[in-house]
């Protein structure tokens, strides 16, 4: 069994940085895209960035030039590097993974349990 395993959320003031991390745990041999959403209170989920096993990435344009998103594939890993946070990037993140290959089994759209970013002063 594949999870991810979500970490880095809290409270940070505006113009302040925060470091999201998110791991695959269990024997991952291959992940292909991975992801970053949030959903704030009231509204729909939304793709903040995802990234490709090659390194491929596409960002909402609300978040370009401020974020970052990177991924180590032998730690099986995704980062995402908020800098310059606004009110506005107040959400629960999750981390997803479309496919992912383990011990020979296919998982598909796996989801991080979610980790709370505030944005506030």
């Amino acid at each position: 069994q594949v999870q991810l395993i979500e970490s880095g959320g809290g409270l940070v003031q505006p113009g302040g940085s925060l470091r999201l991390s998110c791991a695959a745990s269990g024997s991952a041999s291959y992940i292909n895209t991975m992801g970053w959403y949030r959903q704030a209170p009231g509204k729909q989920r939304e793709l903040v960035a995802d990234i490709t096993s090659s390194g491929g990435t596409n960002y909402v344009d609300s978040v370009k030039g401020r974020f970052t998103i990177s991924r180590d594939n032998a730690k099986n890993t995704v980062y995402l590097q908020m800098n310059s946070l606004e009110p506005e990037d107040t959400a629960v993140y999750y981390c997803n993974a479309p496919r992912v290959l383990s011990t020979g089994h296919w998982y598909f759209d796996l989801w991080g349990q979610g980790t709370l970013v505030t944005v506030s002063s």
